[in-house]
């Protein structure tokens, strides 16, 4: 027998749900037949078998999530090394190679051999589970798991200290990729928002907003290149990137996406905006390259396409900025010693205050302002 363990898909990610199998127990497979569809927060990926065999166990079901490195899929023989396949080669969404052992590990990371496997993993949980059940005074030995795998899950916890738990429908694929982002954000960022308000009476009629913002951004960036950056809170190291990638969010009924505009300071008008429309596209049909949705280096979000005038907008790491316009709209103001009605386009920027200064996250936006209301 052959275990076979999720690989690591390339995008530093420590889990995944199963989206759907494609085989089933007891079926014949040949190398690189797809084996089973997996949703990371940033795309449904393919997994190919990297040998032939007969499948003798499928571990997890559609909608579970799985650990990276974790057993998937269990073969009852194994094919020599040398006919597996490195992975990245047709398929360009993992990297590395597919590893298959005939070792399952406990959880900490011992290798157990398989006549002592039962004796030596006791149980499967996660840091933060073991943490909540230290803090609710549970021994979390005598807890009966119902997670994959038979992992003790929080709810298995708070069910054991008889703690009611919350009824409603569990979180998955983007909307749980993305609570974890936003959990990750509150936790190690410093974030300070600063609001202000853009006049842009002058535009031409049907001006682009989205580009207007994108090209505004990169003016504010070449003010204050500090915000167009990466952060790492472990090492305190900062790196100013000398790329300009936007990360665009955008909306969809799955949750958030958020695809690059890559060096968007070399880019025209037209190119932006065609990248634009390609990503609302790609991004609603859910088709979008994995890479596309990395390696952002300062977010905008055009919140004002829908409703509301400013907000507090979440950045997220290692990124140390992120700029939010509200709803373009109509206000009586006084300019040049004279009452009028202007056009204004409300902005709200957040940034980590641990590496960018009060000074500086004003700099920025007065030169974003500026740009839009050229």
């Amino acid at each position: 027998m052959t275990l076979f363990h999720l690989p690591d898909l390339g995008e530093g990610l420590a889990e995944a749900e199963i989206h759907a199998w494609y085989i089933k127990e007891g079926d014949v497979v040949v190398v690189d037949q797809p084996l089973v569809s997996v949703e990371t927060a940033k795309a449904v990926v393919d997994v190919p078998a990297p040998q032939a065999g007969r499948i003798v166990k499928l571990y997890g079901k559609a909608g579970e999530m799985i650990k990276t490195h974790a057993p998937l899929v269990e073969f009852a023989e194994q094919e020599p090394t040398a006919q597996m396949k490195p992975v990245g080669e047709g398929d360009g969404a993992m990297v590395g190679r597919l590893e298959v052992t005939q070792h399952v590990l406990d959880e900490s990371g011992m290798r157990v051999g398989a006549a002592h496997t039962a004796a030596a993993v006791t149980v499967k949980a996660m840091p933060a589970v073991r943490a909540l059940a230290k803090q609710l005074k549970v021994d979390i030995t005598l807890v009966t798991p119902s997670g994959p795998q038979g992992q003790v899950t929080a709810d298995d916890v708070k069910k054991f200290a008889g703690l009611a738990t919350v009824q409603g429908e569990v979180l998955h694929g983007v909307r749980h990729f993305m609570a974890l982002a936003m959990e990750k954000s509150h936790q190690v960022i410093v974030p300070v928002t600063v609001f202000d308000d853009a006049d842009v009476t002058n535009w031409a009629e049907h001006s682009d907003i989205s580009v207007r913002l994108i090209q505004a951004i990169v003016a504010g960036i070449k003010a204050e290149p500090l915000l167009n950056a990466w952060f790492d809170g472990l090492t305190r190291v900062h790196r100013v990137q000398q790329e300009i990638n936007i990360g665009l969010a955008m909306d969809t009924a799955d949750g958030l996406f958020v695809p690059v505009l890559r060096n968007s300071a070399k880019r025209s008008a037209q190119e932006l905006r065609d990248n634009i429309d390609q990503f609302k596209k790609s991004v609603q049909e859910r088709t979008i390259a994995p890479q596309d949705l990395q390696g952002a280096t300062i977010t905008l979000s055009n919140v004002g396409t829908i409703a509301g005038r400013y907000s507090t907008p979440i950045i997220l790491p290692p990124m140390v900025a992120i700029l939010a316009s509200g709803r373009m709209r109509e206000v009586v103001a006084v300019r040049e010693g004279k009452v009028a009605i202007r056009r204004i386009i409300p902005l709200s920027l957040t940034f980590d205050h641990r590496v960018v200064t009060g000074g500086e996250a004003a700099r920025f936006l007065a030169a974003v302002m500026e740009s839009l209301q050229e």
